[in-house]
Protein backbone atom coordinates (compact mmCIF):
# COMPACT_ATOMS: atom_id res chain seq x y z
CA UNK A 1 0.00 0.00 0.00
CA UNK A 2 1.09 3.39 -0.34
CA UNK A 3 0.69 5.46 1.95
CA UNK A 4 1.31 9.09 1.06
CA UNK A 5 -1.49 8.25 -1.27
CA UNK A 6 -3.70 6.63 1.07
CA UNK A 7 -2.82 9.86 3.27
CA UNK A 8 -4.13 12.33 0.69
CA UNK A 9 -7.02 10.32 -0.24
CA UNK A 10 -7.84 10.86 3.88
CA UNK A 11 -7.24 14.32 3.37
CA UNK A 12 -10.54 14.71 1.18
CA UNK A 13 -13.02 13.64 3.90
CA UNK A 14 -10.92 16.51 6.41
CA UNK A 15 -11.31 18.97 4.00
CA UNK A 16 -15.26 18.16 3.12
CA UNK A 17 -16.23 17.48 6.41
CA UNK A 18 -17.08 20.98 7.33
CA UNK A 19 -19.98 21.11 4.43
CA UNK A 20 -22.00 18.49 6.52
CA UNK A 21 -20.61 19.49 10.32
CA UNK A 22 -20.90 23.49 9.82
CA UNK A 23 -23.72 24.06 6.94
CA UNK A 24 -26.05 20.89 6.61
CA UNK A 25 -26.23 20.21 9.84
CA UNK A 26 -25.25 22.13 13.14
CA UNK A 27 -23.80 25.84 11.98
CA UNK A 28 -25.84 27.51 8.69
CA UNK A 29 -28.78 25.02 8.98
CA UNK A 30 -30.11 26.68 12.55
CA UNK A 31 -28.91 29.99 11.39
CA UNK A 32 -31.70 29.79 8.74
CA UNK A 33 -34.36 28.79 11.08
CA UNK A 34 -33.73 31.67 13.13
CA UNK A 35 -34.04 34.37 9.99
CA UNK A 36 -37.23 32.39 9.15
CA UNK A 37 -38.48 32.23 12.38
CA UNK A 38 -40.90 29.62 12.34
CA UNK A 39 -39.25 25.77 12.62
CA UNK A 40 -42.02 24.66 11.00
CA UNK A 41 -41.69 26.49 7.93
CA UNK A 42 -37.87 26.32 8.24
CA UNK A 43 -38.16 22.24 8.41
CA UNK A 44 -39.89 22.85 5.26
CA UNK A 45 -38.27 24.78 3.12
CA UNK A 46 -34.62 23.14 4.27
CA UNK A 47 -36.43 19.86 3.03
CA UNK A 48 -37.84 20.85 -0.32
CA UNK A 49 -34.30 22.43 -0.77
CA UNK A 50 -32.10 19.58 -0.41
CA UNK A 51 -34.47 17.17 -1.53
CA UNK A 52 -34.49 19.41 -4.91
CA UNK A 53 -30.35 18.87 -4.65
CA UNK A 54 -31.04 15.13 -4.72
CA UNK A 55 -32.62 15.14 -7.67
CA UNK A 56 -29.96 16.64 -9.45
CA UNK A 57 -27.11 14.12 -7.86
CA UNK A 58 -29.59 11.16 -8.72
CA UNK A 59 -29.81 11.65 -12.35
CA UNK A 60 -26.29 12.62 -12.91
CA UNK A 61 -23.90 10.93 -10.89
CA UNK A 62 -23.87 7.29 -12.59
CA UNK A 63 -24.21 8.91 -16.08
CA UNK A 64 -20.72 10.87 -15.20
CA UNK A 65 -19.35 7.69 -13.04
CA UNK A 66 -19.97 5.60 -16.42
CA UNK A 67 -17.89 8.48 -18.57
CA UNK A 68 -14.99 8.35 -16.01
CA UNK A 69 -14.49 4.77 -16.21
CA UNK A 70 -14.68 4.84 -20.08
CA UNK A 71 -12.47 7.75 -19.57
CA UNK A 72 -9.83 6.67 -17.50
CA UNK A 73 -8.30 8.03 -13.83
CA UNK A 74 -7.33 11.30 -15.67
CA UNK A 75 -11.18 12.24 -16.06
CA UNK A 76 -12.12 11.38 -12.66
CA UNK A 77 -9.43 13.45 -11.55
CA UNK A 78 -10.94 16.25 -13.86
CA UNK A 79 -14.29 15.88 -12.47
CA UNK A 80 -12.99 16.38 -8.88
CA UNK A 81 -11.29 19.86 -10.15
CA UNK A 82 -14.86 20.92 -11.37
CA UNK A 83 -16.99 20.18 -8.75
CA UNK A 84 -14.47 21.37 -6.29
CA UNK A 85 -14.96 24.88 -7.65
CA UNK A 86 -18.96 24.11 -7.56
CA UNK A 87 -18.12 23.28 -3.29
CA UNK A 88 -16.08 26.93 -3.16
CA UNK A 89 -18.93 29.06 -4.73
CA UNK A 90 -21.95 27.53 -2.93
CA UNK A 91 -19.99 27.60 0.10
CA UNK A 92 -18.91 31.23 -0.22
CA UNK A 93 -21.66 32.29 -1.60
CA UNK A 94 -24.18 31.80 1.80
CA UNK A 95 -22.48 35.40 2.96
CA UNK A 96 -25.24 36.94 1.64
CA UNK A 97 -27.28 35.38 4.03
CA UNK A 98 -27.94 38.70 5.94
CA UNK A 99 -31.22 38.98 8.16
CA UNK A 100 -31.73 42.71 6.95
CA UNK A 101 -32.17 41.15 3.00
CA UNK A 102 -32.33 37.64 3.73
CA UNK A 103 -33.94 35.40 0.49
CA UNK A 104 -34.67 32.06 1.59
CA UNK A 105 -34.72 31.18 -2.11
CA UNK A 106 -31.71 32.02 -3.16
CA UNK A 107 -29.68 31.13 -0.09
CA UNK A 108 -30.87 27.58 -0.90
CA UNK A 109 -29.64 27.99 -4.53
CA UNK A 110 -26.54 28.90 -3.40
CA UNK A 111 -26.38 26.14 -0.40
CA UNK A 112 -27.25 23.55 -3.48
CA UNK A 113 -25.02 24.42 -5.28
CA UNK A 114 -22.33 23.58 -2.43
CA UNK A 115 -23.64 20.25 -2.01
CA UNK A 116 -23.68 19.06 -5.84
CA UNK A 117 -20.15 19.60 -5.31
CA UNK A 118 -19.49 17.69 -2.16
CA UNK A 119 -21.66 14.78 -3.06
CA UNK A 120 -20.13 14.63 -7.22
CA UNK A 121 -16.94 15.04 -5.67
CA UNK A 122 -17.15 12.38 -3.12
CA UNK A 123 -18.48 10.11 -5.79
CA UNK A 124 -15.25 9.99 -7.69
CA UNK A 125 -12.69 10.03 -4.51
CA UNK A 126 -14.79 7.14 -3.31
CA UNK A 127 -14.61 5.21 -6.58
CA UNK A 128 -10.75 5.18 -5.82
CA UNK A 129 -11.28 3.38 -3.04
CA UNK A 130 -10.41 -0.39 -4.25
CA UNK A 131 -7.06 0.64 -6.13
CA UNK A 132 -5.89 2.37 -2.38
CA UNK A 133 -5.42 -1.30 -0.55
CA UNK A 134 -6.05 -5.14 -0.70
CA UNK A 135 -9.87 -5.87 0.19
CA UNK A 136 -8.96 -7.35 3.23
CA UNK A 137 -7.65 -3.61 4.37
CA UNK A 138 -10.08 -1.43 2.51
CA UNK A 139 -12.63 -1.57 5.91
CA UNK A 140 -9.72 -0.30 7.82
CA UNK A 141 -8.75 2.46 5.55
CA UNK A 142 -12.16 3.44 5.08
CA UNK A 143 -13.35 3.99 8.20
CA UNK A 144 -10.02 5.53 8.88
CA UNK A 145 -10.42 7.88 6.61
CA UNK A 146 -14.36 8.60 7.69
CA UNK A 147 -12.52 9.25 11.53
CA UNK A 148 -9.75 11.63 9.80
CA UNK A 149 -12.80 13.68 8.34
CA UNK A 150 -14.66 13.79 11.10
CA UNK A 151 -11.94 15.44 13.18
CA UNK A 152 -11.34 17.82 10.71
CA UNK A 153 -15.01 18.52 11.25
CA UNK A 154 -14.47 18.82 14.74
CA UNK A 155 -12.08 21.02 14.85
CA UNK A 156 -13.68 23.31 12.30
CA UNK A 157 -16.94 23.36 14.37
CA UNK A 158 -14.56 24.29 17.65
CA UNK A 159 -12.84 27.19 15.67
CA UNK A 160 -16.76 28.43 14.19
CA UNK A 161 -18.21 28.46 18.12
CA UNK A 162 -15.17 29.86 19.60
CA UNK A 163 -14.03 33.02 17.54
CA UNK A 164 -17.07 33.30 14.95
CA UNK A 165 -20.33 32.01 15.40
CA UNK A 166 -22.53 35.35 17.37
CA UNK A 167 -25.45 34.63 19.91
CA UNK A 168 -28.30 36.35 18.21
CA UNK A 169 -29.30 37.67 21.87
CA UNK A 170 -25.69 38.61 23.05
CA UNK A 171 -23.56 39.18 19.90
CA UNK A 172 -21.37 36.82 21.91
CA UNK A 173 -19.43 33.58 20.86
CA UNK A 174 -19.61 30.31 22.60
CA UNK A 175 -16.61 31.78 24.99
CA UNK A 176 -18.20 35.46 25.18
CA UNK A 177 -15.49 36.87 22.77
CA UNK A 178 -17.17 39.39 19.63
CA UNK A 179 -16.19 37.97 16.45
CA UNK A 180 -13.00 38.83 15.36
CA UNK A 181 -11.82 41.03 12.33
CA UNK A 182 -14.37 43.37 12.72
CA UNK A 183 -17.00 41.56 12.40
CA UNK A 184 -20.35 43.10 13.35
CA UNK A 185 -22.86 40.91 15.44
CA UNK A 186 -25.85 43.25 14.79
CA UNK A 187 -25.79 41.73 11.21
CA UNK A 188 -24.78 38.15 12.38
CA UNK A 189 -21.38 38.69 10.25
CA UNK A 190 -19.90 35.94 12.55
CA UNK A 191 -22.32 33.12 11.89
CA UNK A 192 -22.58 33.93 8.29
CA UNK A 193 -18.62 33.99 8.17
CA UNK A 194 -19.28 30.03 8.14
CA UNK A 195 -20.06 29.98 4.26
CA UNK A 196 -16.24 31.81 3.51
CA UNK A 197 -14.40 29.76 6.37
CA UNK A 198 -15.69 26.49 4.92
CA UNK A 199 -14.61 27.55 1.22
CA UNK A 200 -11.24 28.69 2.50
CA UNK A 201 -11.04 25.39 4.74
CA UNK A 202 -11.81 22.95 1.67
CA UNK A 203 -8.91 25.06 -0.68
CA UNK A 204 -6.58 24.66 1.87
CA UNK A 205 -7.21 20.86 2.78
CA UNK A 206 -7.43 19.88 -0.71
CA UNK A 207 -3.84 20.56 -1.36
CA UNK A 208 -2.53 17.47 -0.05
CA UNK A 209 -4.97 15.56 -1.86
CA UNK A 210 -4.24 16.96 -5.38
CA UNK A 211 -0.43 16.61 -4.34
CA UNK A 212 -0.37 13.09 -3.14
CA UNK A 213 -3.35 11.36 -5.01
CA UNK A 214 -1.52 11.26 -8.50
CA UNK A 215 -3.58 10.78 -11.42
CA UNK A 216 -2.53 10.74 -15.19
CA UNK A 217 -3.31 13.91 -17.57
CA UNK A 218 -6.89 13.71 -18.51
CA UNK A 219 -7.98 12.70 -21.82
CA UNK A 220 -8.72 15.30 -25.10
CA UNK A 221 -12.22 16.76 -25.15
CA UNK A 222 -13.23 14.64 -27.92
CA UNK A 223 -12.74 11.55 -26.03
CA UNK A 224 -14.83 12.80 -23.14
CA UNK A 225 -17.68 13.79 -25.28
CA UNK A 226 -17.16 10.18 -27.17
CA UNK A 227 -17.67 8.48 -23.51
CA UNK A 228 -20.92 11.43 -23.00
CA UNK A 229 -22.84 9.91 -25.80
CA UNK A 230 -22.26 6.28 -24.61
CA UNK A 231 -23.08 6.93 -21.23
CA UNK A 232 -26.38 6.40 -21.03
CA UNK A 233 -26.49 3.39 -23.35
CA UNK A 234 -24.12 1.55 -20.50
CA UNK A 235 -26.53 3.17 -17.71
CA UNK A 236 -29.49 0.95 -19.17
CA UNK A 237 -27.17 -1.54 -19.68
CA UNK A 238 -25.51 -1.73 -16.55
CA UNK A 239 -29.69 -1.25 -14.70
CA UNK A 240 -30.75 -4.59 -16.88
CA UNK A 241 -27.81 -6.21 -15.50
CA UNK A 242 -28.96 -5.79 -12.02
CA UNK A 243 -31.71 -8.60 -12.62
CA UNK A 244 -28.76 -10.59 -12.53
CA UNK A 245 -26.63 -9.30 -10.14
CA UNK A 246 -29.44 -9.97 -7.46
CA UNK A 247 -26.83 -9.26 -4.06
CA UNK A 248 -25.75 -5.46 -5.70
CA UNK A 249 -29.04 -5.06 -6.27
CA UNK A 250 -30.63 -5.70 -2.83
CA UNK A 251 -27.53 -3.58 -1.48
CA UNK A 252 -28.31 -0.74 -3.65
CA UNK A 253 -32.07 -1.09 -2.55
CA UNK A 254 -31.41 -1.05 1.20
CA UNK A 255 -28.77 1.73 1.19
CA UNK A 256 -30.84 3.80 -0.39
CA UNK A 257 -33.83 3.15 2.35
CA UNK A 258 -30.92 3.53 5.23
CA UNK A 259 -28.81 6.24 3.84
CA UNK A 260 -32.08 8.35 3.00
CA UNK A 261 -32.93 8.13 6.62
CA UNK A 262 -29.35 9.00 7.74
CA UNK A 263 -29.17 11.98 5.72
CA UNK A 264 -32.69 13.37 6.97
CA UNK A 265 -31.49 12.91 10.71
CA UNK A 266 -28.69 15.16 9.58
CA UNK A 267 -30.49 17.45 7.40
CA UNK A 268 -33.09 18.40 10.17
CA UNK A 269 -30.97 17.63 13.13
CA UNK A 270 -29.74 21.55 14.06
CA UNK A 271 -33.16 22.46 12.64
CA UNK A 272 -35.07 20.27 14.97
CA UNK A 273 -33.23 21.35 17.59
CA UNK A 274 -33.26 24.72 17.24
CA UNK A 275 -37.49 24.45 16.66
CA UNK A 276 -38.24 21.80 19.34
CA UNK A 277 -36.13 23.02 22.19
CA UNK A 278 -35.69 26.90 20.87
CA UNK A 279 -31.85 26.33 21.10
CA UNK A 280 -29.60 28.60 19.70
CA UNK A 281 -27.06 28.41 17.26
CA UNK A 282 -24.12 27.85 19.82
CA UNK A 283 -26.21 25.13 21.69
CA UNK A 284 -26.42 23.78 18.42
CA UNK A 285 -22.86 23.93 18.08
CA UNK A 286 -21.86 22.13 21.45
CA UNK A 287 -24.74 19.38 20.21
CA UNK A 288 -22.38 18.94 17.38
CA UNK A 289 -19.67 18.77 19.01
CA UNK A 290 -20.31 15.72 21.30
CA UNK A 291 -22.12 14.39 17.91
CA UNK A 292 -18.78 14.82 15.79
CA UNK A 293 -16.49 13.19 18.94
CA UNK A 294 -18.41 10.23 19.00
CA UNK A 295 -18.32 9.86 15.43
CA UNK A 296 -14.89 9.90 15.01
CA UNK A 297 -13.85 7.36 17.87
CA UNK A 298 -16.88 5.33 16.72
CA UNK A 299 -16.00 5.32 12.97
CA UNK A 300 -12.32 4.17 13.74
CA UNK A 301 -13.27 1.94 16.11
CA UNK A 302 -15.84 0.21 13.22
CA UNK A 303 -13.04 0.04 10.52
CA UNK A 304 -11.27 -2.25 13.09
CA UNK A 305 -14.34 -4.35 13.20
CA UNK A 306 -15.03 -3.65 9.53
CA UNK A 307 -11.55 -5.48 9.01
CA UNK A 308 -12.39 -8.32 11.52
CA UNK A 309 -16.05 -8.92 10.69
CA UNK A 310 -17.01 -7.58 7.93
CA UNK A 311 -19.11 -4.29 7.07
CA UNK A 312 -22.55 -6.40 7.36
CA UNK A 313 -22.57 -6.77 11.36
CA UNK A 314 -21.37 -3.12 11.46
CA UNK A 315 -23.83 -1.86 9.29
CA UNK A 316 -26.25 -3.59 10.95
CA UNK A 317 -26.02 -2.63 14.84
CA UNK A 318 -25.24 1.00 13.63
CA UNK A 319 -28.85 1.02 12.01
CA UNK A 320 -30.34 -0.45 15.29
CA UNK A 321 -29.00 1.98 16.77
CA UNK A 322 -29.87 5.08 14.70
CA UNK A 323 -33.66 3.37 15.30
CA UNK A 324 -33.42 3.37 18.87
CA UNK A 325 -32.37 7.40 18.86
CA UNK A 326 -34.81 8.54 16.54
CA UNK A 327 -37.64 7.16 18.58
CA UNK A 328 -35.94 8.85 21.58
CA UNK A 329 -36.21 12.28 19.35
CA UNK A 330 -39.69 12.05 19.07
CA UNK A 331 -40.38 11.61 22.47
CA UNK A 332 -38.13 14.61 23.83
CA UNK A 333 -39.72 18.54 23.77
CA UNK A 334 -39.60 21.28 26.15
CA UNK A 335 -42.39 20.48 27.85
CA UNK A 336 -42.11 16.45 28.82
CA UNK A 337 -38.73 14.18 28.51
CA UNK A 338 -39.87 10.14 27.52
CA UNK A 339 -43.61 11.08 28.24
CA UNK A 340 -42.26 12.68 31.68
CA UNK A 341 -43.65 16.29 32.09
CA UNK A 342 -40.81 18.42 33.07
CA UNK A 343 -40.64 22.23 34.14
CA UNK A 344 -39.62 25.12 30.91
CA UNK A 345 -36.80 25.70 32.71
CA UNK A 346 -35.62 21.65 33.14
CA UNK A 347 -32.43 21.14 31.55
CA UNK A 348 -33.20 17.77 31.42
CA UNK A 349 -34.68 17.74 27.89
CA UNK A 350 -31.23 19.41 27.01
CA UNK A 351 -29.37 16.64 28.07
CA UNK A 352 -31.92 13.51 26.99
CA UNK A 353 -30.98 15.75 23.04
CA UNK A 354 -27.60 15.63 23.62
CA UNK A 355 -27.32 11.95 24.47
CA UNK A 356 -29.47 11.42 21.17
CA UNK A 357 -26.63 13.51 19.43
CA UNK A 358 -23.74 11.06 20.54
CA UNK A 359 -25.68 8.35 19.38
CA UNK A 360 -26.66 9.48 16.02
CA UNK A 361 -22.74 10.37 15.31
CA UNK A 362 -21.38 7.66 16.60
CA UNK A 363 -23.83 4.85 14.65
CA UNK A 364 -23.74 7.56 11.59
CA UNK A 365 -19.74 7.15 11.25
CA UNK A 366 -19.64 3.70 11.48
CA UNK A 367 -22.49 3.19 9.19
CA UNK A 368 -21.40 5.67 6.54
CA UNK A 369 -17.52 4.07 6.52
CA UNK A 370 -18.85 0.20 6.44
CA UNK A 371 -21.54 1.02 4.05
CA UNK A 372 -18.53 2.38 1.74
CA UNK A 373 -16.68 -0.73 2.24
CA UNK A 374 -19.53 -2.98 1.61
CA UNK A 375 -19.80 -1.25 -1.88
CA UNK A 376 -16.38 -2.07 -2.46
CA UNK A 377 -17.41 -5.69 -2.36
CA UNK A 378 -20.57 -5.69 -4.31
CA UNK A 379 -18.87 -3.97 -7.35
CA UNK A 380 -17.34 -5.01 -10.54
CA UNK A 381 -14.13 -5.25 -11.38
CA UNK A 382 -12.74 -2.18 -13.35
CA UNK A 383 -15.78 -0.34 -13.42
CA UNK A 384 -15.62 1.09 -9.75
CA UNK A 385 -16.76 4.75 -11.02
CA UNK A 386 -19.83 3.61 -12.64
CA UNK A 387 -20.85 1.43 -9.78
CA UNK A 388 -20.42 4.16 -6.70
CA UNK A 389 -22.17 6.38 -9.20
CA UNK A 390 -24.68 3.81 -9.01
CA UNK A 391 -24.25 3.75 -5.19
CA UNK A 392 -25.05 7.62 -5.29
CA UNK A 393 -27.77 6.99 -7.49
CA UNK A 394 -29.48 4.81 -5.20
CA UNK A 395 -28.48 7.18 -2.14
CA UNK A 396 -29.84 10.20 -4.55
CA UNK A 397 -32.52 8.59 -6.22
CA UNK A 398 -34.51 8.85 -3.07
CA UNK A 399 -32.89 11.42 -1.07
CA UNK A 400 -35.97 14.07 -1.94
CA UNK A 401 -37.81 11.66 -0.28
CA UNK A 402 -36.95 12.00 2.97
CA UNK A 403 -36.82 15.60 3.27
CA UNK A 404 -40.01 15.79 1.49
CA UNK A 405 -41.97 13.27 3.57
CA UNK A 406 -40.65 15.00 6.43
CA UNK A 407 -41.42 18.50 5.10
CA UNK A 408 -45.26 17.26 4.30
CA UNK A 409 -45.53 15.29 7.18
CA UNK A 410 -44.85 18.37 9.50
CA UNK A 411 -47.25 20.32 7.12
CA UNK A 412 -49.93 18.40 7.59
CA UNK A 413 -49.14 17.18 11.37
CA UNK A 414 -48.05 21.49 12.54
CA UNK A 415 -45.72 18.99 14.43
CA UNK A 416 -41.38 18.49 14.04
CA UNK A 417 -42.06 16.08 16.39
CA UNK A 418 -44.02 14.22 13.97
CA UNK A 419 -42.21 15.29 11.10
CA UNK A 420 -39.62 12.98 11.49
CA UNK A 421 -41.51 9.65 12.00
CA UNK A 422 -40.96 8.75 7.97
CA UNK A 423 -37.49 7.87 8.57
CA UNK A 424 -37.92 5.05 11.30
CA UNK A 425 -39.81 3.58 8.10
CA UNK A 426 -36.79 4.08 6.47
CA UNK A 427 -34.38 2.74 8.61
CA UNK A 428 -36.45 -0.44 9.10
CA UNK A 429 -37.27 -0.92 5.65
CA UNK A 430 -33.46 -0.88 4.87
CA UNK A 431 -32.98 -3.41 7.33
CA UNK A 432 -35.24 -5.57 5.87
CA UNK A 433 -33.69 -5.66 2.66
CA UNK A 434 -29.87 -6.26 3.56
CA UNK A 435 -31.50 -9.59 4.61
CA UNK A 436 -31.18 -10.55 0.93
CA UNK A 437 -27.54 -9.23 0.74
CA UNK A 438 -24.20 -11.34 0.44
CA UNK A 439 -21.58 -10.01 2.57
CA UNK A 440 -18.80 -10.67 -0.44
CA UNK A 441 -20.64 -9.50 -3.14
CA UNK A 442 -21.76 -12.12 -6.29
CA UNK A 443 -18.25 -13.73 -5.60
Amino acid sequence: MNSRRIWGWYFFDWASQPYNTLLLTFIFGPYVTELVGDGTAAQSAWGYGVGAAGVVIALLAPLLGSIADRTGPGTRMLFIWVFSACYVIGAWSLWAAAPDSFNLWMTLAFFGLGLLGMEFATIFTNAMLPDLAPKGKIGRVSGNGWAFGYLGGLLALIFMLVFLADNASTGKTLIGLDPPFGLDATKREGTRAVGPFTALWFMVFMIPFFAWVHAPKPPPIATVLEASRAAWPDLKATLRGLRHRASLRNYLIASMLYRDALNGLYFFGGVYAAGVLNWSVIDVGVFGILAVVSATVVAWIGGMCDERFGPMPVIVVSILCLIGATLAAIFISRASVFGMAVESSSRLPDIAFYGVGVVIGAAGGALQASSRTMMVFQAEKGHATREFGLYALAGKATSFAAPILVAVTTDLTGSQQLGITPLLALFIGGLIVLGWVKSDGEQ
